[in-house]
């Protein structure tokens, strides 16, 4: 069952940033993730959330989402977005069948 990385990202240090937004592509794909939305315009339509930079990524399962979060090899990276932004990220589930 399809998973889904959901990240609300403000970023501080954009120069920093960029480092690992043009490097984490490739473990994203490591773990069969696919991008779905990468920080394009938000509208918010109902309640308060007031989300800076929406990323979504669809993985082929939860574990291979959680794999993706805590490689070995992509640490240094994620060490980057930690220094250089404010991230909140949830792991959602996707449905089982089409609706």
């Amino acid at each position: 069952m399809s998973a889904y990385l959901i990240f609300d990202i403000n970023v501080d240090d954009a120069e920093a940033f960029g480092v690992y937004a043009a490097d984490i592509p490739k473990f994203v794909k490591k773990h069969g993730g696919e991008y779905r939305a990468l920080g394009g315009n938000v509208e918010i339509l109902e309640g308060d959330w007031r989300p800076h930079r929406v990323v979504i990524i669809e993985f082929p399962s939860t574990n291979l989402a959680k794999q993706f979060l805590h490689d070995p090899d992509a640490q240094p990276l994620i060490a980057i977005r930690h220094s250089s932004a404010i991230s909140k990220i949830i792991l959602v589930e996707g449905c089982a069948a089409r609706l």
